[in-house]
């Protein structure tokens, strides 16, 4: 009888990751999953990364997983989100081939050694109070040291249109209801979420000759560190809006939408409503963006981002043609939400561990979350915490200050989820330090000590590192005049200061153009490691700062608050912070850190004004 050392359920993007990290670390290993051919499949709008979440991607491609590589051999339309803004605010995103990135993922797949079952997952195996495997519904079983669960949408989910109730875990899929019973005797306690998808439109019968268009970027920026350019054609996209017309129709026929009609229960999105909740949150807001995104190249199937519905399908018909451009549009697929089972992630430890059976660990969907890069990273994680647990491997150190892994394991575990959770930049604190583009930086270095990364990768990026080195070497020892300077095009004042590179770059307006005039050495070096090393230069003094603030607050988290503080006394923290504080009453530092919603930047506001206090009565 086999035996292994992890059984990994579910085909989605955390198991994907889960398994493929699984096998680096070279585990005996097993993926469940109810159709193999969907292994990897996109269940919503077949896209990549965006803010915050290209921060996650990006992370996950570090410690060497799959997803950012098939985002890549995919990709028909990258665009850099807040290009404008700072590089620690920018997203890297692409909109994927469905279908290409599905044959991405299982190529990755195809290399590894491990055992592929098709079927359901009825039941966890348990002996003296850790987990000994699964059995499927056919009565056959798996034995193993260690399961990652990752059911995704699936533990007792619900498709709701109108109200029409159908038991699945996406359409045309049935759902995983054993298992959520079984874990209830466990002792499992659930919640029930709620996310939506908008109609698919037949994009033949959109009228895109009058609708605003958005172009591919010329210079993409590409998911992984391994990628340099596109490797298929790329996509323009479209872009509409709803009107009032719109508004009145879905206003009308409310009542007749399953969220509004009563038949969910499940808490939805705050920050993806429904188009149904835009418009009774939002009332005197008279139109909302649609962006018409392509699936494919090979299919006219198109994701219209920003109007996922539960209403009935005659009357998403009706709302979808009164948009300008959709007048006689076809919809392939009615929009629907999709309610299911999660767990509490506050009683996972920070591998993703449970506390219902040793050797059980939890990714994705079923902890609260929503988003294949959530997902994915979560499934990496709890490889990585397979590993140390079978291996008694060193592991790699995810914590706010080091990962967005980390800010998004820290939130999950001590404040819990209310609502799906996703990835937003806002959520790091340290986000100065935590950019996309130094992700390998942060990351890759621990992947290799832990035995996640694999030696080709290792060898990348040392080769890039040493490069970057060299670079930063030739900006140190430059020293040029305001005189030699403003022959380049920099405006310096004649000061008689001379400057290195690194100050130089640090000058908002310098280019690496101006450097590459004033330094022949500077211009030899790669234009990536040229830019990376700009970057750095401009991040350099603030990354010491916050690093300060980092070590600072580690120290302190044990400072006792009396029960009489006044919060409101706390100078920088926000009425939300305040009341939060003020009702929970904490009795120190790292008590006021588990409570959800609280951010480290409250926490110093807190602590700075405990010493302000403290002084006082000194004094």
């Amino acid at each position: 009888m086999k035996h292994f050392d992890v059984v990994v359920v579910g085909g989605g993007h955390a198991g994907c990751e889960a398994i493929h990290a699984a096998c680096r670390y070279g585990l005996s290993a097993a993926l469940v999953t109810l159709d193999v051919s969907k292994t990897g499949a996109m269940s919503c709008n077949p896209a990549i990364g965006g803010l915050g979440k290209g921060h996650l991607v990006r992370e996950i491609d570090a410690l060497d997983g799959i997803m950012g590589r098939a985002a890549d051999v995919s990709g028909i339309q990258f665009r850099l989100l807040n290009r404008s803004k700072g590089p620690a605010v920018q997203g890297p995103r692409t909109q994927s081939d469905r279908k290409l990135y599905l044959q991405a993922i299982q190529q990755i797949l195809a290399q590894e050694k491990f055992t592929q079952v098709e079927g359901e997952v009825s039941e966890l195996l348990s002996k003296e109070g850790r987990v000994d495997g699964v059995m499927l519904s056919d009565g056959s079983k798996l034995y193993s040291r260690t399961v990652i669960l990752t059911a995704g949408t699936f533990m007792r989910g619900i498709i709701h249109i109108g109200d029409k109730r159908v038991s699945s875990g996406r359409m045309g899929e049935n759902a995983a209801d054993k298992l959520s019973q079984q874990m209830e005797v466990l002792g499992a306690k659930f919640g029930r979420l709620k996310t939506g998808t908008p109609p698919r439109l037949n994009g033949d019968t959109i009228n895109w000759k009058i609708l605003e268009t958005q172009p591919a970027d010329d210079d993409p920026v590409m998911l992984s560190f391994l990628s340099n350019s596109p490797s298929v054609r790329q996509v323009t996209c479209g872009i509409t809006h709803t009107n009032k017309n719109t508004h009145e129709i879905i206003q009308e026929n409310l009542n007749k939408s399953a969220m509004y009609g009563g038949h969910i229960e499940g808490v939805g999105p705050r920050y993806c409503p429904s188009i149904e909740d835009k418009i009774i949150r939002f009332p005197d807001k008279e139109s909302h963006q649609i962006f018409l995104e392509p699936e494919g190249l090979s299919t006219n199937n198109i994701y219209p981002n920003g109007i996922s519905t539960s209403l009935p399908e005659e009357y998403q018909k009706q709302y979808v043609r009164s948009i300008l451009g959709l007048e006689n549009v076809e919809i392939l697929q009615p929009g629907y939400a999709i309610e299911y089972d999660f767990m509490n992630p506050q009683g996972l430890s920070t591998d993703l561990e449970t506390e219902l059976l040793d050797g059980l660990f939890l990714a994705g969907q079923i902890n609260g979350t929503t988003g294949y890069e959530e997902a994915a990273a979560q499934g990496l994680v709890a490889a990585i915490g397979v590993a140390k647990k079978i291996q008694g491997i060193c592991g790699v150190q995810f914590d706010r200050s080091s990962s967005y892994i980390g800010v998004m394991i820290d939130d999950l575990t001590t404040r819990g989820a209310s609502e799906p959770y996703r990835m937003f930049t806002s959520r790091a604190e340290f986000r100065l330090k935590l950019r996309a583009d130094n992700a390998d930086q942060r990351l890759t270095e621990q992947g290799w000590a832990s035995g996640c990364v694999s030696a080709l990768r290792y060898k990348a990026f040392s080769e890039k590192m040493e490069s970057l080195s060299t670079c930063k070497q030739v900006l140190s020892k430059m020293s040029v005049s305001p005189n030699q300077a403003r022959k380049v095009g920099i405006g310096l004042g004649l000061d008689g200061r001379r400057r290195n590179g690194h100050e130089l770059l640090a000058i908002p307006g310098v280019s690496i153009k101006h450097l590459s005039d004033l330094e022949p050495l500077f211009s030899e070096a790669p234009i990536a490691t040229k830019e990376q090393a700009a970057r750095e230069a401009v991040y350099v003094t603030y990354i010491q700062r916050q690093d300060r603030d980092i070590e600072a607050l580690s120290k302190d988290l044990g400072v006792e608050i009396p029960p009489s503080f006044d919060y409101s006394l706390a100078s920088g923290l926000s009425t939300e912070m305040i009341s939060k504080l003020s009702t929970a009453r904490p009795r120190s530092l790292g008590a006021a850190k588990n409570i959800e919603g609280i951010t480290p930047a409250a926490l110093t506001a807190v602590l700075l004004r405990l010493k302000s206090v403290q002084l006082k009565k000194a004094v």
